[in-house]
């Protein structure tokens, strides 16, 4: 067991962090510590009892044993007060933004789609990135606001502001920037949105963690000529620019990104998503595994000098290839362990390694409480706990093995254990072949990473010689992305499983900690692994197998709705690509579903872009149902007809008027001219109407062609028309309108008209994706998350 009286002490104040997110978190760790300490107090009398009978020396002798081993009731008490006083230390550090915060100057409810223009100062706090979208990004220090008063920009409002944002500009707007360098950007302030729907990427909570509170979607940007001041930046793009230079795109950067890391490499998004479903993640982000490349070769060219010398260079060279990375929290987690690794060879000493994690997970942790919170950091501390704990256990059963292949097992497996619940979680998706495809890899992993470390220091030299040294890497480069693409094209690539709960989530780890040291269990490890399997399968299976709930996602203006049908799902539309890749996908990973049954295009978005082809690359499609096909995509439309017969799919074409029964559910277009859909979902009538003109909707009222419906889903230009004609239980309308702050869509008087006919009103910009059972009837997936963060 932990013995140290440090490493409690160590474990008192993380945990008092991993229970910072309830307010009586830190009250919970001491109130487990005083009764743990009572426990361990009457333990210790009845050992200092036995100790002294001198009839029973084996059993005196053990309770002697346990008497020094067991840890002082005032070591745990410290623990649990240190662990309480963390909660408040976190709360203190967790960002908030000050009076003159740029943040505070963002007009109530503008957001991207506004054109109030603005000008701001500052210093550019980041190199720039290109984001999904094709656009530069980068952190910016605000320091000077001026708003445009008239279109030439010429009269300026000018006050000053302190805070950070993250500014996006078009990509050549961006190109040639530097860190504190001065910059003027003309753009649409906004706030971030938090996310509306289940699985989606959260923006705000992602600028939080940043220390940042609103963006700048910027339109014009104008530089200061200043001179160039060093900055690590420099050498970082002078090793890009060299191992870019004969590489190639995307050999290049991969050989950047697996010295330097992902974060601080602009590496292709394809091949960044294509290492990361693959389970290939750690290997294009700065870790533990390039620290100890680094020690490895430094250690091995100085070996002929003195301790001395070795110490001096490989703290030199730690320390270079932190600046390097950028201060990341998983490579400051690694370099601390290397520094102790070579205190010990200093001092001739074995090192601890559990004691050296532990104890350099605190120190990050007192440095920034915030990166408790960091799924980064989180599986970099979880994946070197696992190197450290399990490998020796699994070396040991694997010792029919030559050492190097079961060390090439062992790894991957004990890292794959103890983060995988983790990723179920966060994710709720396994990639099946990521054991396997570490093991294959790893040798190549090794030589790719050892030969651009040493490319990059000659680059920094002589940046010829580095592209020269580069170019030898292309073969072994280019092999590992063909073989990472060939996995990824297998079938059952990437199983969706759900996302766990996180009551599983801790008593899978309790399992886990449970092998880890108690006799009983280690001798008895797979019942352990069996109990975790069924923790993860049973729940889900049970829940897709009974679950009927309706899901009308938030984002874009078109009707995207998921049905689950006690295992059966069917989604109608897709909107554009981003919605299918960011908005669809995710929920459907994490509800577990690997395929689509029925999907059913209606085609009212009718502007050229579809998501389908997205989806279909990520998930099966059993049956797919299309309303009037749309000419203007007619190659995306064959795409998806090959697809789905591949896959041993239907495709079919519908007529106006033609239902598609799915189930509990039956879907039929009523007009092809207008987007008009009629639902009839278990007990309710769902009607859908599109964007109309004001002329088509009132001929449309006038002639009473409208079925009446239980649950009407409309624009906001056409809610108080349509719910005074048709009276609907329930009325769901996109945009960001709300009862108590209506926007230039809905005024005050079509409220009270609204208000009036007593229909409930829901507005997916406001209360994102809307959900139905017939048990709970209709919730919002906002409010549902905003209930749990005030009870939490």
């Amino acid at each position: 067991m932990i013995q140290a009286p440090g490493l409690i002490i160590c474990f008192g104040y993380i945990l008092g962090l991993l229970l910072s997110a309830s307010p009586w978190g830190g009250v919970l760790v001491l109130f487990l510590s005083v009764i743990i300490a009572v426990l361990f107090q009457r333990h210790r009398v009845i050992s200092k009892k036995l100790a002294l009978q001198k009839t029973k020396p084996e059993v005196a002798k053990k309770a002697a044993h346990n008497l020094r081993t067991t840890p002082h009731p005032r070591i745990l008490l410290v623990a649990g007060l240190l662990g309480l006083l963390a909660t408040f230390y976190f709360q203190m550090r967790v960002p908030q933004p000050e009076a003159k915060d740029i943040s505070n100057f963002v007009p109530v409810g503008n957001s991207t789609n506004q054109e109030q223009l603005v000008i701001v100062r500052g210093d550019v706090a980041s190199t720039p990135r290109l984001t999904r979208s094709g656009k530069g990004q980068f952190w910016l220090k605000a320091t000077q606001l001026s708003e445009v008063t008239n279109k030439k920009g010429e009269e300026r409002v000018s006050k000053g502001v302190t805070g950070k944002l993250y500014v996006t500009v078009p990509i050549l707007k961006s190109t040639g920037l530097y860190p504190k360098q001065q910059v003027e950007v003309t753009g649409v302030l906004y706030k971030p949105n938090s996310a509306l729907n289940p699985g989606a990427f959260d923006f705000k909570e992602y600028l939080q963690k940043q220390g940042a509170f609103a963006g700048l979607n910027g339109r014009q940007l104008k530089d200061f000529d200043e001179e160039y001041e060093w900055g690590w930046w420099k050498l970082r793009q002078k090793i890009i620019k060299s191992q870019v230079r004969w590489l190639g795109v995307p050999e290049g950067p991969l050989v950047s990104a697996m010295v330097l890391g992902s974060k601080a490499v602009d590496l292709p998004y394809s091949t960044r998503d294509l290492f990361v479903r693959a389970g290939l993640a750690h290997s294009i982000a700065a870790s533990g595994f390039h620290v100890s490349l680094i020690l490895g070769l430094v250690l091995g060219f100085t070996k002929p000098f003195s301790r001395k010398t070795q110490f001096i260079s490989g703290c030199l060279a730690l320390i270079f290839f932190l600046s390097l990375t950028g201060f990341q929290p998983s490579v400051l987690r690694a370099v601390i362990m290397g520094f102790a690794a070579l205190i010990a060879i200093g001092l001739k000493r074995k090192v601890k390694q559990l004691g050296s994690l532990i104890v350099a997970a605190t120190l990050l942790l007192l440095f920034n409480p915030l990166w408790i919170w960091d799924l980064g950091f989180q599986l970099s501390f979880l994946a070197t706990l696992g190197l450290i704990l399990t490998v020796p256990a699994i070396t040991k059963r694997l010792a029919w093995l030559p050492p190097t292949i079961a060390s090439l097992i062992a790894v991957p497996l004990a890292a794959t254990i103890w983060t995988l619940p983790l990723q179920l979680y966060v994710f709720g998706v396994v990639p099946p072949y990521g054991i396997l495809l570490n093991i294959i890899v790893t040798p190549l992993i090794s030589v790719v990473s050892i030969g651009g470390i040493i490319s990059a220091v000659a680059a920094l030299i002589w940046p010829f010689s580095g592209s020269v040294l580069a170019s030898i890497l292309h073969y072994p480069t280019d092999l590992l992305i063909k073989i990472v693409e060939f996995f990824s094209n297998l079938p059952g690539n990437s199983v969706a499983v759900g996302s766990i709960a996180i009551w599983q989530l801790i008593i899978i780890y309790g399992l886990l900690f449970c092998t880890w040291q108690i006799r009983w269990w280690q001798k008895r490890w797979f019942i352990a692994a069996l109990i975790s399997i069924g923790l993860v399968l049973i729940p889900a299976w049970h829940s897709a197998n009974s679950l009927f709930r309706v899901t009308v996602l938030a984002g874009g203006r078109e009707p995207v709705v998921v049905i689950q049908d006690r295992g059966k799902i069917t989604v109608i539309n897709s909107a554009d690509e981003d919605i299918a890749n960011y908005t669809i996908v995710p929920f459907l990973q994490q509800q577990g579903v690997n395929t689509i049954d029925w999907a059913i295009a209606t085609d009212f978005q009718n502007d050229g872009s579809n998501g389908w082809l997205e989806i279909i690359q990520r998930l099966g499609i059993k049956a797919f149902y299309e309303y009037s096909p749309n000419p203007n995509y007619a190659l995306t439309q064959k795409a998806i007809q090959t697809q789905v017969r591949q896959d041993k799919g239907i495709y079919q074409v519908l007529s106006l008027g033609q239902t598609v029964n799915t189930g509990s559910a039956a879907i039929r277009l009523i007009n092809n001219q207008l987007p008009i859909m009629q639902m009839q979902i278990g007990n309710k009538s769902w009607l859908f109407v599109g964007n109309l003109k004001p002329e088509e909707l009132r001929k449309l009222i006038e002639s009473r062609s409208l079925p009446r419906p239980q649950v009407l889903w409309c624009p906001t230009e056409s809610l108080e028309e349509l719910v005074s004609a048709l009276q609907p239980q329930v009325a769901i309308t996109f945009g960001r309108a709300s009862l108590n702050a209506p926007n230039a869509n809905l005024d005050t008087k079509d409220l009270s008209v609204i208000k009036q006919s007593k229909t409930q009103l829901l507005f997916t910009g406001r209360d994102g994706a809307i959900q139905w059972t017939p048990q709970q009837q209709f919730e919002s997936f906002v409010r549902t998350t905003e209930d749990i963060t005030s009870f939490l």
